[in-house]
């Protein structure tokens, strides 16, 4: 039934948005995914909320009390009626995955930019920073013309208290990467993440990832070219923060949903490149039965065929196993490894009302899912990982926020980064 309901999906188009999540859970309905009430297999035994696994099998949790977000904090946001939403924002007029005229295009450097000299040092591709602009005490926001995508975007930047522009010396570096529907200034704007990275000598970067990016390039019909955003991240980046900002070689890469899957599957397809990989709710197995036709679906928006992102999922099913995190697990050797999800339930930081087809269930129902398939391949495989399965929540910041904070002290360790 999912291999004909996806083939069906990618020969005859994707739903309208109008039935996006009435026809997703149509296919969570008919392959067995996730449900509105949480299953657990006779005999389970229950554990506290949070409780980690290293390695191994789901464990089942009880149901949590209704307890609202503490107003002492930043309030977390909703993604809105997208699933894999990841807080209220605006696309970048400059986003190039709602630019179809891009699309498949061979790289090439944006419009003016070879006009604009400074003393940055370029990528090897030729990428560039074109402007720097402080934002904050120690924040600055860094304009990039990328012939990777064709267009000049922006990756924010916060520096440890010890940094200077002048400096000799390097820092550990954590890149993050934000959800879909979302911009670079996610992590600022969304989370706390500057108060948390604050008492530690580390940077933290954070790159455009695009409105439904997907962390990977482009299928295009097998042309590939524009966008190419794996090339962008994990290449002109990187050199760029290094070659300019003083960014170190002992890297962490972190993400929260579609960024989430981009951490995971950019330590598996560079070896080397990461230290630890985090991700929380993150789309870690995308060729599970049925998640390709909800991808479809979900990634049909205006300027984006969703067939251009990994291809078509019944043809170029090797191109979407190649992204596939659950299925290159075992790549993940000598990584550290963080994954936490919910599993679609009202938790502690939502109203025990929400209906069923609430756009922050259904996107933490298939991250539920798909986290789960992810931790018990890890454990098939022998790779080592913390995963924190925490049951009841949905798809939104206030989840990600403490499992943030509970991951950082193991991510900071294992690229190095001192507590001052």
């Amino acid at each position: 039934m999912k291999k004909r309901t996806d083939r069906m999906i990618a020969v005859g188009g994707v739903a309208a948005s109008a039935v996006l999540l009435p026809g997703i859970m149509v296919v969570l309905a008919q392959t067995g995914i996730g449900t509105s009430s949480h299953h657990r297999k006779p005999g389970a035994t229950e554990s506290p909320a949070g409780a980690e696994l290293s390695g191994g099998d789901p464990v089942a949790q009880p149901s949590i009390p209704y307890t609202p977000y503490p107003s002492s904090t930043k309030k977390p946001k909703t993604g809105g009626s997208y699933p894999f939403g990841s807080g209220p924002a605006t696309p970048a007029p400059s986003d190039p995955d709602r630019d179809p005229g891009s699309h498949g295009k061979k790289p090439h450097m944006p419009k003016g930019s070879k006009s604009v000299r400074n003393s940055y040092r370029k990528a090897d591709d030729g990428a560039k920073i074109t402007a720097v602009k402080k934002t904050g005490t120690r924040q600055y926001d860094v304009s990039i013309a990328t012939p990777a995508l064709g267009k000049t975007v922006k990756t924010r930047v916060l520096v440890p208290k010890s940094w200077k522009a002048g400096s000799k010396r390097s820092w550990p570096v954590v890149y993050a990467y934000h959800g879909g529907e979302n911009t670079y200034t996610s992590w600022t704007k969304d989370s706390n993440i500057e108060s948390v990275a604050a008492p530690y000598d580390v940077m933290v970067v954070m790159p455009e990832g695009g409105w439904r990016g997907s962390y990977t390039n482009w299928w295009n019909g097998g042309r590939g070219g524009i966008p190419a955003w794996e090339t962008f991240h994990t290449s002109e980046v990187v050199q760029l923060m290094e070659r300019n900002f003083h960014a170190g070689t002992s890297r962490a890469a972190i993400g929260l949903s579609s960024g989430g899957q981009g951490s995971i599957t950019y330590a598996e397809r560079h070896p080397g490149l990461f230290r630890y990989a985090a991700s929380y709710s993150g789309a870690l197995n995308i060729t599970a039965p049925g998640m390709p036709t909800a991808l479809m679906m979900m990634n049909n928006s205006p300027g984006i065929n969703p067939n251009d992102i990994w291809g078509n999922p019944a043809t170029d099913r090797a191109n979407w196993a190649a992204h596939d995190a659950t299925v290159n697990v075992g790549k993940l050797r000598g990584v550290g490894v963080y994954v936490s999800s919910g599993d679609g339930r009202p938790g502690r930081y939502d109203d025990p009302n929400k209906p069923p087809y609430d756009a922050g269930r259904v996107g933490e129902q298939l991250a539920g899912m798909m986290n789960r398939n992810f931790v018990s391949a890890a454990k098939k495989a022998g790779v080592p990982i913390t995963a924190s399965l925490y049951g009841a929540g949905t798809h939104r910041w206030a989840y990600w926020i403490p499992e943030l904070a509970k991951s950082w002290p193991k991510i900071t360790a294992a690229i190095g980064a001192r507590r001052r």
